[in-house]
């Protein structure tokens, strides 16, 4: 399997697989971040080699929350610039994501695993000061790989 998926013999996937469980929780924080990133390559080379999946799920849930937290501290200390300038959200988009986040509230971050949308929500928690325990708690059920 680890042939077949990478190409690239020093390509940064390999240099994470070749971590095993370290690789894991680096490869899920970046994924939960607003990097664009993947950890699903990474998980699958490392259980198909053998890996414990109970390890491998403590080191990607450990990873996604600490990424999630980055999110949120993100949004919290660099609030809308950070949404508008750096990751390209229209005023007008954030101000429906806003909105949206205010009507729904902390409910919303059980969507943090949903491709695309997650990581702005996680974002938005921070900007709109949700409570760090809540979110926390929300977020830790939903960032799960395995």
């Amino acid at each position: 399997m680890y042939a077949l998926v990478y190409h690239e013999k020093n390509g940064i996937m390999s240099v994470l697989v070749d971590w095993g469980y370290i690789g894991m929780f680096v490869c899920a924080f970046l994924a939960a971040t607003i990097l664009p990133f993947s950890s699903e390559v990474v998980l699958t080379a490392l259980y198909s080699s053998g890996f414990s999946a109970g390890l491998l799920l403590v080191a990607a849930s450990s990873g996604n929350v600490l990424g999630a937290l980055v999110n949120y501290f993100l949004g919290l200390k660099y609030g809308k610039v950070i949404s508008t300038k750096v990751l390209r959200v229209s005023d007008s988009s954030f101000t429906r994501a806003s909105i949206l986040f205010t009507r729904w509230g902390k409910w919303s971050l059980l969507l943090c695993w949903v491709p695309i949308i997650g990581d702005p929500i996680t974002l938005v928690a921070g900007v709109l000061r949700s409570n760090p325990v809540s979110y926390t708690h929300l977020t830790l059920p939903t960032n799960r790989e395995v």
